[in-house]
């Protein structure tokens, strides 16, 4: 399966437990195709959420937006393919 980031802006900062029946929706709809890894919280300075970076594994993006697309207020800027490397792949 390839690695993949989807951005989702909220247009209104909201606490992180505001955003927990987000998260439990998309690991309900994460399927053998499309599956949540994990993500990151951008947050505001007083700690409200303003944007989520999620790591998907799937096999396409189209598999990614099925799910995205069952979760209500799940604002969504943009899904793309995603590399990942570690400080230490560059170490000489």
């Amino acid at each position: 399966m390839s690695k993949y980031l989807a951005i989702h802006p909220f247009p209104e900062p909201a606490p992180i437990e505001a955003l927990t029946p987000i998260g439990q929706a998309v690991k309900a709809h994460s399927n053998a195709d499309a599956y949540w890894v994990k993500s990151w919280a951008i947050k505001t300075e007083k700690g409200l959420v303003k944007k989520i970076l999620c790591q998907w594994d799937a096999k396409d993006i189209d598999s990614i937006k099925a799910i995205i697309d069952k979760i209500p207020n799940l604002p969504t800027e943009g899904i793309y393919p995603l590399g990942i490397f570690q400080a230490e792949d560059f170490r000489t």
